[in-house]
Parts: C-alpha cells; sequence; structure tokens
C-alpha cells in the first residue's frame, strides 16, 4: 500500500460536516485569496502588487518604469488586476492612478509573500 494514502476509507462526519459548512459561509473570503493567487502567478502582476504595497497610489507610468515595461503592457497588467477586483483606478485630469482595492489585499499579499514582515506604507 501506498503511504501517502489511507489503507480504509473512513472520515469523521463531525469534522467533514463543520468544514464543508465553514466553506460555505467564508466563500467570498476564499474567492480573494484565488484571485490573488491568480494574479501573482504572473511575476510582473506580483511586482505590481508589492509596488502598490509600497506607494498608496501609482500612475500606469509610474508601474511601467518600476516593472521596466512598456506604458501598453503595464496598463494591460493594472486593467487584468482591476478586474480581477484588486485594483482600483482614479483619474486625475490625464492621469490614471491605481491604488490597492483595500488594506485586505495588502494584509494578503504581505502573509503570502513573506510570513511575518511588517510592510511600511509611504503616504
Amino acid at each position: 500500500m501506498a503511504d501517502d494514502t489511507c489503507d480504509i476509507y473512513c472520515y469523521d462526519e463531525e469534522k467533514v460536516t463543520r468544514i464543508q459548512g465553514k466553506l460555505k459561509t467564508e466563500r467570498d473570503d476564499l474567492s480573494r485569496v484565488v484571485q490573488l493567487c491568480k494574479a501573482m502567478a504572473d511575476e510582473n502582476r506580483t511586482k505590481v502588487l508589492f509596488a502598490l504595497c509600497q506607494e498608496r497610489a501609482l500612475c500606469v507610468c509610474d508601474v511601467a518604469n518600476i516593472i521596466g515595461s512598456s506604458v501598453a503592457t503595464a496598463s494591460h497588467h493594472l486593467r487584468a488586476l482591476k478586474r480581477q477586483g484588486l485594483v482600483t483606478c482614479r483619474k486625475d485630469g490625464k492621469m490614471a492612478f491605481y491604488s490597492l482595492k483595500d488594506a485586505h489585499v495588502r494584509q494578503l499579499f504581505t502573509l503570502v509573500r513573506s510570513p511575518g514582515k511588517e510592510e511600511k506604507v509611504h503616504v
């Protein structure tokens, strides 16, 4: 028999029922974790999230220079992060500024990036 599987099929019904109930009630939070993990699966998007953890808001041109890409590529990544519900966009004249949608995104990113490390945000 394999060492990484049970030799018999038997489960703890109370534990399974309790955890299944929690999965249902925590569905939205888990969805946010999935979205963050999907975003972080792309190295440039991870860099963008890291940059937005450092500053409250960055314009598309700032992001392009930070990640070493064209403005079009940076804009593409920022739009994807916005669709995933991780960032927001604010227009100021001809400039588009992006920021993390809320503190939870920063907390999740920081936790995933390096457990126990605190990030300092510049205002």
